[in-house]
């Protein structure tokens, strides 16, 4: 509350104390306020007056000994100022000794200076009830301390409550609503620091790993391949079509192609139709460019986040799956390339389909293939992301090593990376080329994954995925962990979806 301005007159003169009349105990007014005429400390104003008291209007209850520090109100909360003077002569706590004094003993009663400091009890509530408990020890330091929290709990208690010595910033200095709010922010910033710290720092430790120049010689080895649509098995690819592809890979590092023939049906099965152009699409890939190999790229969906999907651990799929392999390779194709996603790292189900799939290659003189998941940035990074979004994105670099030893091609999809720059980007291939170099057998072709097609979601953005970034990161993989790898290529994902601009960066950049 604000506070009354400093005495500056004379001190008056004492008057006789007024002989007391006893009086009938007062009820509680509506308002629970007590009248009283003010004291020369008051400032002057108007009087409250009750409306509705139930007491007889000639009497109030008055302390001889206490004084109204306060100015606007006969009746104070003892919370909002502790030494105000009217007190009610009921009221539980007070120390003061309280008299009842007539009407005329008021004006002299008046003159007398406020002696004791007994806090002034709160006014009854609105429905009559008696006063509440007097404050706990405290109350009058704490008053302090909370108006001057952000000037909370000012002037007749203001605290948004609207009740006198309501205001939450009275008592007991900053209000509780606001030290919450502040612990909340604190722990807020902590959270955000936590999950954006080691972000940063490994945003950073990739675009150090993109800096410095790649070695001599790491260029095509002549043995990189590319993901062919569907189109050039159904019926709607002709000659012409088969004569453009030739020369627009004639004089590059090209070798395979994996043209879609499928997808496998999930029991494993694969209908004829899925590739009823492929001998046509064969034979004039071998007039038009004899060096070329052409590879079915079959795939599926696997139930291993979904419930739909084809399941690896039934023995009977994966003999289905077989099966499948040794139809198209009657059809006349090449090898087989696989790519079974979402495939999760540690699958035993997968490599015991890959050493059946093997036996069979190797009887017909055929390339045994496949499309790999990116390998852990971290060690067990997979088993982390899996536990948090239940799509375990990478394998372990173990894993990895696994499946390229029971393969003779192993190419890394190394797009959809999630790298919002381009140098974070190509400093992450270069990470996943050493990785797969480490644990890629020499004997096995391992191609790293070239992004020929344009996407801008959350795990892929076209302004940092780009050939130029891919084929840089590629060659400094290469230069830091064997330069000198022979059975060694790189990987274009997709014929229909590619640009001038990525055939000039991989033409450039690879081939020389």
């Amino acid at each position: 509350m604000d506070r009354s301005p400093e005495r500056t007159d004379p001190e008056p003169q004492l008057k006789p104390e007024p002989q007391l009349k006893p009086e009938p105990e007062p009820e509680s007014t509506e308002g629970g306020g007590l009248r009283a005429e003010p004291t020369p400390r008051q400032r002057p104003g108007p009087t409250p007056v009750d409306t509705d008291t139930g007491t007889d209007s000639d009497t109030v209850s008055v302390s001889v000994s206490d004084t109204v520090s306060d100015t606007d109100a006969a009746a104070v909360a003892p919370d909002a100022a502790p030494r105000t003077g009217v007190a009610a002569a009921d009221a539980p706590g007070t120390d003061a000794e309280t008299v009842r004094v007539a009407p005329e003993a008021l004006a002299a009663e008046a003159t007398v200076p406020a002696l004791a400091t007994a806090p002034a009890p709160v006014p009854a509530a609105e429905t009559g009830d008696a006063p509440p408990e007097p404050p706990a020890s405290g109350a009058e330091d704490g008053a302090e301390d909370g108006a001057e929290d952000s000037g909370e709990g000012g002037a007749d208690g203001a605290g948004g409550s609207g009740e006198p010595g309501g205001g939450a910033g009275a008592v007991g200095g900053p209000r509780p609503a606001r030290r919450r709010l502040r612990r909340v922010r604190r722990a807020a910033l902590v959270l955000v620091l936590l999950i954006l710290a080691p972000i940063l720092a490994a945003e950073a430790a990739l675009r150090v790993n993109y800096l410095g120049d790649p070695a001599d010689g790491t260029y095509t080895r002549g043995k990189d391949a590319i993901w062919l649509g569907h189109a050039w098995v159904d019926g709607r690819k002709t000659d012409a079509d088969v004569e453009t592809l030739a020369r627009r890979l004639a004089d590059t590092g090209m070798r395979d192609l994996y043209v879609h023939a499928g997808p496998l049906e999930h029991d494993g099965t694969l209908p004829k139709s899925a590739y009823a152009n492929a001998r046509w699409f064969i034979a004039a890939v071998h007039r038009e460019a004899p060096k070329l190999r052409v590879q079915a790229w079959l795939g599926d969906v696997l139930a291993t986040e979904t419930p739909d999907g084809m399941r690896l651990e039934r023995p009977e799929t994966r003999a289905a799956v077989v099966r499948s392999t040794r139809e198209i390779l009657a059809a006349g194709f090449e090898g087989a390339h696989f790519d079974l996603e979402p495939l999760h790292s540690d699958d035993a189900d997968y490599l015991t389909l890959l050493d059946s799939l093997r036996a069979v290659t190797r009887a017909q003189h055929a390339q045994l293939s496949v499309a790999a998941h990116q390998i852990d940035p971290v060690p067990g990074f997979h088993s982390f992301w899996g536990a948090t979004t239940g799509h375990p994105k990478w394998w372990s670099q173990k894993f990895f090593g696994q499946v390229a030893r029971r393969v003779d091609q192993i190419a890394v999809m190394s797009y959809d990376t999630m790298q919002p720059l381009q140098s974070t980007y190509g400093g992450y291939v270069a990470q996943q080329t050493s990785l797969a170099l480490e644990v890629t057998p020499r004997s096995t072709d391992l191609l790293m994954g070239l992004p020929f097609y344009r996407e801008n979601r959350f795990g892929h953005w076209a302004h940092a995925e780009t050939v130029a970034a891919a084929v840089r990161g590629v060659r400094l993989g290469l230069s830091r962990t064997d330069a000198d790898r022979e059975n060694f290529g790189v990987a274009a994902y997709v014929d229909f979806a590619a640009t001038e601009t990525d055939w000039t960066s991989y033409q450039e950049g690879w081939v020389r």
